[in-house]
C-alpha cells in the first residue's frame, strides 16, 4: 500500500523541525519528501513532487502561504500553519483542511493527523468530476442564486459544544424545517439553518438535492441503485442509504 506523502513549507528552522517531529511520532506512516522555506520554492516542490498533503505557513518570503494555496488548489490537500488565529477563516476559504496555531500542541496535531487521515481515504476531485458532468447545464431560474464562493466551513453544535465542521467532510444535510444536521465521519452536528438558506451558500455542483429534506456531498456517494422506479444513493460508508424523490430522480438518468 502506498504511503500518503507530504511536504512542509515554512521558514523558521525551530516549528518546521517541531511539526516534523510530530508528525513522525504520531503517523509514521507519513512520508515527507521535502521541506520549503519559501513560497517559491515549496510551490516548485508541489508541482515536482505532488505530495498528497502539504503543510504551509501563512507568513512566508515572497508568495505567501494564502498566495500558494490558491496556485496550488486541488492539486492536494492543504494545512496551513500560523501564529495567528484570525487567519483561520481566510485559511478555510482557500480550501485547507485544517490550520495549526504555533507553538504547535501534540494533541492538537493528533486532531489534523486523524483528519487527515480520514480525507486521504475519500477520492473526492475523481468522483466529483465523473458525476458533474451529468449534471445540468443551470440551474431552474426559480433556483436562489448561489455566491461566487461556495461555503467552505461551518459553525456547528455537538450538545453544548460548538465545532468548526468542513463542509467537505459533510456526507450529508438532513432538514426539520427549522435546523439542519450535518452528519460527517465524526458525528452528527446541527446547524442552526434551514435547507433553503444552507443551499444558497453550497457548491450546487458537489451539493445535490435527492429530497425536500435531504442534500448529498456527491463526493461522499459509493453508488446509485435504482429498482422499479425508486432510487437510493448509497454512501461511501457502506450502511448510509438515502432515497431519491421522484421529483430529484432525473438528474442520475443518464448515470
Amino acid at each position: 500500500m502506498k504511503h500518503p506523502t507530504a511536504l512542509l513549507i515554512e521558514d523558521e528552522a525551530l516549528p518546521r523541525q517541531r511539526l516534523r517531529e510530530g508528525l513522525a511520532e504520531l503517523w509514521p506512516q507519513l512520508q515527507v519528501l521535502a521541506e520549503a522555506e519559501d513560497g517559491e520554492r515549496g510551490l516548485a516542490l508541489v508541482l515536482e513532487l505532488r505530495p498528497d498533503i502539504v503543510f504551509v505557513d501563512i507568513r512566508l518570503p515572497g508568495l505567501d502561504g494564502l498566495q500558494l494555496a490558491r496556485r496550488i488548489k486541488g492539486l492536494c490537500h492543504i494545512v496551513f500553519v500560523t501564529a495567528y488565529d484570525a487567519h483561520a477563516v481566510t485559511a478555510f476559504d482557500q480550501g485547507a483542511v485544517d490550520y495549526l496555531l504555533k507553538p504547535l500542541a501534540t494533541e492538537r496535531l493528533r486532531e489534523t493527523v486523524q483528519r487527515l487521515q480520514q480525507r486521504l481515504q475519500l477520492p473526492p476531485a475523481e468522483l466529483a468530476r465523473w458525476l458533474q458532468q451529468w449534471a445540468p447545464p443551470s440551474l431552474p431560474s426559480s433556483a436562489p442564486a448561489v455566491p461566487s464562493a461556495p461555503l467552505r466551513w461551518l459553525q456547528a453544535s455537538q450538545g453544548e459544544r460548538l465545532h468548526l465542521v468542513m463542509v467537505a467532510d459533510v456526507s450529508h444535510f438532513r432538514s426539520d424545517n427549522k435546523y439542519t444536521c450535518a452528519f460527517t465521519a465524526e458525528g452528527e452536528y446541527l446547524l442552526r439553518l434551514s435547507l433553503r438558506e444552507l443551499l444558497q451558500q453550497l457548491d450546487p455542483e458537489q451539493f445535490w438535492q435527492i429530497h425536500r429534506a435531504v442534500v448529498i456531498n456527491v463526493a461522499h456517494v459509493a453508488r446509485v441503485d435504482r429498482s422499479l422506479g425508486s432510487m437510493e444513493v448509497l454512501l461511501k460508508d457502506g450502511k448510509t442509504r438515502l432515497p431519491v424523490s421522484q421529483s430529484f430522480q432525473p438528474r442520475f438518468k443518464p448515470m
